[in-house]
């Protein structure tokens, strides 16, 4: 951790970097939430593709087994960096408590979940990792006239299936998440469709699979994520730097953060985009 003045560490050590900022970031990213996280120290993140199954066959005993080489490749991960930056009073700054830190922590995870979130979401960010929006998923359609009912989301689940994957997120816009949950079970019902999670209450169940939402989602396309086959990849060397010369002579001091990340998706087809006909 980089500390350009004499009472930095006052609110941050370093160990304090990771469970402040991201821990944090890990759960409130939906990114994050819906990826497998992956931290390395490394420029590069390495995942390791399988191009070709390999051949088993039915062998009689004490005969030799068949050999069958199989082909492997490999998707690599450079995470970008993403930084936050924001301005607290020196009385701040100088206070220890947990309580000050926390605020500090807060206002940086708050900035870095949003630059995080959009750039997962997108084909490309300027000077960020490429997202979602860069691949190509396998597209299950509701209709033209919107999501009616979850019909979609099973399809999407069996869809991932057949290519040996398995659906652990679905997410969403909030507008969308609207419009799903006032989907009931049928004429003159007041039952909704999505479900709710006894185990947390108030997270929202679709086809049994948590919906997740981001208002970095596009309108009108649900994503189905499997956990196993999407990567998050955060470089260790996460950095806080204060600096009070730019606010000088009103007593504030800048706090700025700075993490790297970036995504993976190994197997584009196991993600599942569940779009309305007419959306793009």
């Amino acid at each position: 951790m980089t500390q350009l003045t004499t009472n930095a560490a006052s609110i941050l050590k370093p160990e304090e970097v990771h469970a402040l900022i991201i821990q944090p970031l890990t759960m409130e990213s939906v990114a994050m939430q819906a990826s497998t996280v992956v931290r390395t120290g490394s420029h590069d993140y390495r995942i390791p593709l399988v191009t070709g199954d390999p051949d088993t066959s039915w062998t009689p005993e004490a005969a030799e087994i068949p050999l069958d080489e199989v082909d492997f490749g490999e998707l690599t991960v450079t995470p970008k960096k993403a930084a936050g930056l924001t301005v607290v009073s020196n009385e701040l700054v100088a206070d220890s408590s947990p309580e000050a830190t926390d605020i500090i922590g807060q206002r940086l995870v708050q900035s870095l979940r949003r630059k995080v979130d959009s750039a997962w979401f997108a084909a490309s960010t300027a000077n960020g990792p490429d997202g979602l929006g860069s691949i190509t998923p396998t597209d299950v359609y509701a209709g033209a006239g919107g999501f009616t009912n979850v019909d979609p989301f099973y399809e999407a689940l069996a869809a991932a299936e057949n290519v040996g994957a398995k659906i652990t997120t679905f997410v969403v816009n909030p507008d969308t998440a609207l419009d799903l949950a006032r989907l009931k079970e049928g004429t003159g019902s007041n039952k909704n469709l999505l479900q709710p999670d006894p185990t947390q209450p108030g997270r929202r169940v679709v086809a049994g699979v948590p919906l997740l939402v981001s208002p970095d989602a596009p309108v009108d396309v649900v994503w189905g994520i499997p956990k196993a086959l999407a990567f998050a990849v955060v470089r260790k060397d996460a950095e806080v730097a204060l600096d009070s010369s730019p606010f000088f002579t009103s007593d504030r001091t800048a706090v700025r953060v700075t993490v790297r990340v970036a995504f993976g998706f190994p197997q584009p087809d196991a993600v599942v985009a569940v779009r309305v006909a007419d959306a793009p």
